[in-house]
């Protein structure tokens, strides 16, 4: 490849495949004899680039050897990385040597920085400034805003220049203030780091860039330089790379730069960089910065080279697509006025043969359908699979199904920090922190994997499951005392003992207002380590926790950051969010799962785009928080839709692959999703009858028929009937409603002795209200004096946690109170019984129950008396002897079934039947508490007439024994479905499945 006079610059079409058609050209041009490509330095974009090439290298001199018959060893070319921003990466060695003498001072720590930034934002706002989470994600901001122009080279003085200035006026006042926070803590930032000698690490980077060309200008290197793929328009990689295109026998080989397209196209793209006229604006409103070759036009502006100096690659790589492929990518992303040219384009222009288009309806069906195509690629032997998606949860389903035929295919993009083993160790103990060992995340500590983790794993699961099915239910008082009282209850002193010497320390942190940030994750350490033992450090999710919380604890020490323990959690989140873990390699080597950015410069016989909807692919562009885009324009920053160009980029890259599927799901979790731009764009240019005839819908077809059943009969409303035996149980008065109601839910209570099981940390059931305020009442009855000091010491017995006590105490106090001058209203009144316990047969059926309270009226007759925390039973629902728990308790009452513990047994004739509720009531002194009885008398249209109420009652309860307890009546689910029911049992009737069908059956 003979080189002609000017900068060295080459571009590789997107069909002909980066990295392998970037070896097919260095080898002819660089390899030295015996010495292979040793003499030859690669200047690549980042860590994972350096692999890729790697692979493509060994490829394509083990294709030779084949194809040759002989084995020659090997040397590789010198690879050395810019070090990609995006993936926190650093310089290589090439640029930033080890002890190099260099006059360039260190880079300040970026960690350390984010720190120092959360103080002096405190130091510049004062109270107003944002408190524990928010103040230090408001430091990040800001130090990612100061990135953003160091690399751009722009100084804090040209956030005072006349351009900028003249915008705030235009502002709203948010973004004023922003602006005026954000100079003056990047001006004490700059003084510090004067002080300490150092220099941002974007700046210095800037500056070793500078160096390099500098010396690269002045003593060229004896052997040539290749910087392939880099297409960061930083302004200082950018006259690097113009200096490596410069020197001998050096090049710079960009990726798809679109050669072909018409000098006008180019110009609509907008002047990037480029001002049409001197001190103009480097940005335009109107720009295309969404388009993928904006930032190569940038790019090339900055390094001052036109277009046409670029010259086209002429080698192509092992897995390229068709040439007419690059034609129809560049069609397919022509700009707004351009894209009219659409409809006269011949055939040979929007040729997208190897292209489909595949729409699931859902996430799922989609990750399902995506591991269909991959697992038949797989039949084809070498075939390479690349899964590219920038949805995280998308590719762990696709991981997830291919699992089905043990092909493993790791997500190369790996998962946050967060997500892993080890990291939720540390969260759920900073979790437990802040919540003062809140139920769900202390059971989910010591239910971790990790937890207990040696030969005594089985015992501590064990102990822990034990506990946590007794701390099920409304959330007990905050710390470790109620969970330790359960504890040894359920004969568990010797593990809780374990459990809580890790955990006292963390809770006795935790009552401070602010403590050392260095001081805490020491604490979180020592829990961990206690906890789990070495294995919190075993693997790479181990490793990773160890690196950020070193870094962080070592800074935050530094600086002295001091954070209140309920904000620590949300601190480590954010932290541990930005750590990627990647697996270790040893997956499937024919298939990968990439992000955006490790997708870049891969190899493929046939790439999946995955999830290619707005929102996922393009992502939603984040605005800077403190710096008004506006200004950020006039100071030539690129907006934030720049990154929907590289996004634009990152897929016209990938449908550079011999064969591509474009998929998206219809809906995502969320509800229904927008196809992405990039997706209609392709769909616009096939046109309608190009599209159905490259539509994927074969593997849809199959991912639904995969799990896809035959249709399951219908199932019949449930009506067991169990044997005479069984039926012979105990009945309470409360089943006995619920028997007559909805028979299937007595079988599931009383016969199969089914109960639901609370969830952790559960809201305050009625029936647990209903127990909290029969105790109070129960005492008040029985002890006197103050109703008030009795419920909180009641509630404090309960171990009523704060929250729930703040929200419900008042209304529980409120009704109380009605209660107590309610009574004071009724003096002749005699209390004859409280939470009463009564036991009978009934045609040699025991029936049993307890009555909440009893009053024996002056001519000796009883008021049975029945607290409802909610709404009571309605009168029509008494009529039709579906509430008869009244009745049943004075039926005996009448026989002298029922005895008070302290009174005696209480005998006589009830003639009086009420409900009093807690619930609200406009007539009530308090507003809650109401009196209400459901017998049919003056006005009343519904209820049982007072004479007749008990006889009614016992012919409804003996019915109800006759045809369920002695007869053979099945116990139908949902005989009575329009009366109120719980749901407790619905999905053990399968309620779902006939309930509205019936008829059918």
């Amino acid at each position: 490849m003979a080189e002609r006079a000017g900068p060295q610059l080459y571009s590789i079409a997107a069909h002909r495949g980066f990295a392998d058609a970037l070896v097919a050209g260095l080898v002819p041009r660089y390899a030295d004899g015996e010495l292979g490509l040793a003499r030859l330095t690669l200047l690549l974009p980042s860590r994972r680039t350096m692999r890729t090439v790697s692979e493509a290298i060994i490829r394509h001199f083990g294709n030779r050897e084949a194809e040759e018959g002989s084995a020659k060893g090997l040397l590789m070319p010198r690879m050395a990385v810019v070090g990609d921003l995006d993936l926190d990466e650093t310089l290589g060695p090439l640029l930033d040597p080890i002890g190099s003498d260099s006059a360039i001072p260190p880079a300040a720590d970026p960690t350390r920085r984010w720190l120092r930034l959360a103080e002096l934002i405190k130091l510049e706002q004062g109270a107003d400034a944002p408190k524990g989470g928010a103040l230090l994600r408001l430091a990040a901001e800001l130090a990612q805003g100061m990135d953003r122009l160091l690399v751009e080279e722009i100084g804090p003085e040209e956030l005072m220049q006349e351009r900028v200035l003249d915008l705030l006026g235009e502002l709203a006042g948010q973004w004023q203030n922003g602006i005026r926070l954000f100079a003056r803590v990047q001006a004490r930032w700059l003084a510090e780091l004067f002080e300490r000698g150092e220099v941002d690490a974007a700046a210095r980077r800037n500056l070793l860039f500078r160096d390099a060309a500098r010396k690269w200008r002045e003593n060229p290197p004896a052997t040539p330089i290749v910087a392939a793929g880099v297409t960061s328009a930083a302004p200082a990689l950018a006259r690097l790379l113009r200096t490596i295109a410069d020197l001998p026998r050096s090049a710079v080989i960009l990726p798809d730069l679109d050669l072909a397209m018409d000098a006008a196209v180019w110009d609509e793209l907008g002047c990037a960089g480029a001002p049409e006229e001197p001190g103009g604006p480097p940005f335009e409103r109107g720009d295309a910065v969404t388009h993928p070759q904006y930032h190569l036009k940038l790019l090339l502006n900055r390094m001052g080279v036109a277009r046409g100096e670029v010259q086209p690659w002429h080698r192509r790589g092992e897995a390229a697509a068709p040439p007419e492929r690059s034609h129809a990518i560049s069609s397919l992303f022509l700009p707004p006025e351009a894209s009219k040219q659409w409809a006269g384009l011949p055939p040979e222009k929007r040729r997208l043969s190897g292209v489909r288009v595949m729409e699931s309806a859902n996430p799922e069906e989609e990750a399902q359908a995506i591991a269909l195509l991959v697992r038949e690629a797989l039949e084809e032997p070498e075939k390479r699979v690349a899964v590219i998606t920038p949805d995280r949860g998308l590719a762990g389903r696709v991981a997830a199904h291919l699992q089905r035929w043990n092909v493993a295919a790791d997500d190369t993009a790996g998962r946050p920090l967060s997500q892993t083993a080890a990291g939720r160790v540390l969260l759920l103990l900073a979790e437990i922190m802040a919540g003062h060992a809140a139920p769900v995340p202390l059971m989910a500590l010591l239910e971790h994997p990790l937890a207990g983790a040696g030969e005594r794993r089985a015992e501590w699961l064990e102990n822990a499951r034990k506990l946590e099915r007794a701390l099920r239910g409304p959330r007990s008082e905050p710390g470790l005392g109620a969970p330790g009282r359960i504890a040894a209850k359920l004969q568990l002193p010797d593990w809780w003992a374990e459990v809580e010497a890790v955990l006292a320390p963390l809770l006795e942190l935790a009552a401070q207002d602010e403590a050392p940030l260095a001081g805490q994750i020491d604490a979180l350490i020592a829990a961990g380590e206690q906890l789990c033992g070495e294995m919190l450090w075993a693997r790479e999710d181990g490793r990773s926790l160890s690196a950020m919380v070193e870094e962080l604890r070592q800074h935050a020490r530094d600086v002295g950051t001091m954070l209140s323990p309920q904000d620590l959690h949300v601190v480590l989140r954010d932290r541990m969010d930005a750590v990627a873990v990647r697996p270790p390699w040893g997956g499937h080597p024919r298939v990968a799962i990439y992000g955006l950015l490790e997708s870049r410069m891969s190899r493929a016989d046939l790439a999946i785009c995955a999830g290619l909807n707005e929102g996922s692919w393009p992502p939603i562009p984040a605005q800077d928080p403190l710096l008004a885009p506006p200004v950020l324009r006039a100071l030539g920053v690129p907006g934030a839709d720049f990154r929907i160009g590289l996004a634009a980029h990152d897929l016209a890259g990938a449908l550079g692959a011999p064969e591509v599927v474009l998929s998206r799901a219809e809906r995502d979790v969320s509800g229904p999703a927008l196809p992405s731009r990039f997706l209609l764009r392709v769909k616009a240019l096939l046109g309608g009858d190009l599209l159905a005839r490259h539509r994927e819908t074969r593997a849809v077809e199959l991912a639904r028929a995969l799990d896809d059943a035959p249709p399951a009969p219908l199932y019949k409303r449930p009506e067991p009937m169990p044997s005479a035996e069984q039926r012979k149980v105990e009945i309470s008065v409360t089943a006995l409603d619920r028997l007559r109601s909805d028979p299937y839910q007595f079988y599931a209570s009383a016969i199969l002795r089914l109960r639901r099981l609370d969830a952790l940390d559960a809201e305050p059931s009625p029936a647990w209200q209903g127990d909290a305020a029969h105790k109070i009442l129960e005492r008040w009855h029985d002890e006197g004096g103050a109703l008030h000091p009795i419920a909180e010491q009641v509630l404090d017995e309960l171990n009523a946690h704060p929250l729930m006590r703040g929200l419900w105490r008042p209304r529980l106090i409120a009704a109380l109170d009605w209660i107590e001058a309610e009574l004071a209203r009724l003096p002749e009144r005699e209390l004859a019984g409280v939470e009463a316990w009564g036991e009978m047969e009934v045609m040699g059926v025991k029936l049993r129950g307890r009555a909440d309270r009893i009053d024996r009226l002056p001519g000796g007759e009883l008021a049975i008396v029945d607290y409802k925390t909610g709404k009571p039973p309605s009168g029509a629902m008494v009529e039709r002897g579906f509430a008869l728990q009244l009745g049943t308790l004075g039926l005996m009452a009448q026989a002298g079934a029922i005895k008070d513990v302290k009174r005696g047994p209480v005998q006589g004739e009830p003639t009086r039947f009420e409900y009093w509720s807690f619930g609200r009531s406009d007539k009530s002194e308090t507003g809650f508490g109401y009196r209400q009885e459901p017998v049919k008398e003056d006005r009343k249209k519904t209820g049982l007439p007072r004479e007749e109420f008990l006889a009614k009652t016992d012919e409804y309860l003996r019915e109800a024994l006759s045809l369920w307890i002695l007869g053979q009546e099945p116990f139908t689910a949902r005989l009575n479905p329009d009366l109120p029911s719980y749901d407790d049992y619905d999905q053990l009737m399968r309620l779902d499945e006939w309930m509205g069908r019936e008829e059918e059956g």
